[in-house]
């Protein structure tokens, strides 16, 4: 049981020090993700444009960087800015959203990189906190079943 224990501790050890290691490349790596999903964003219900309207309604926030984004990608030629970045639903017309003077007085103007990674940032103390605590318990579980382990051995012993 200790040995299971152990194998279970040290892969919660090497999983925490990869994050923190590689933490800079993820945030790169969803940089990269996030202005690729705004070049293939469409209006149809794929995955990719359901998760960028998500992120948008949910920070309050719209683009990687900033609104501007969104004139570089082909959905806005078309339709303007996707109707997720509005502050207020009922007052975003398909006009203000195609023109970027206009719709900057109507549209989220902070970027949703920032706000999605100062999140994260903001949640891995908590996170690091609770697997710390578990990383606690799984230490207490090695100690007590070794010391169960060596009192059934002396006991045994005893018996003979």
């Amino acid at each position: 049981y200790a040995m299971l224990l152990s194998l279970i501790f040290l892969i919660v050890l090497v999983a925490a020090i990869v994050g923190f290691v590689f933490r800079h490349e993820i945030k790169t790596n969803f940089e990269s993700n996030l202005e690729l999903a705004l070049k293939d964003y469409n209006v149809t219900a794929d995955r990719h444009s359901e998760a960028v309207d998500t992120i948008q309604r949910t920070l309050h926030c719209c683009g990687v960087q900033n609104y501007s984004d969104w004139e570089r990608t082909e959905y806005f030629s078309q339709r303007g800015i996707p109707r997720s970045c509005c502050k207020n639903q009922n007052d975003c017309s398909e006009e203000d959203l195609k023109d970027p003077n206009k719709a900057k007085l109507k549209v989220f103007v902070d970027g949703c990189f920032f706000l999605v990674t100062s999140t994260m940032e903001s949640k891995m103390s908590v996170v690091a906190g609770i697997s710390f605590g578990i990383a606690c318990f799984q230490l207490i579980g090695i100690i007590l079943s070794c010391c169960l382990s060596r009192y059934i051995t002396n006991n045994q012993y005893e018996m003979v």
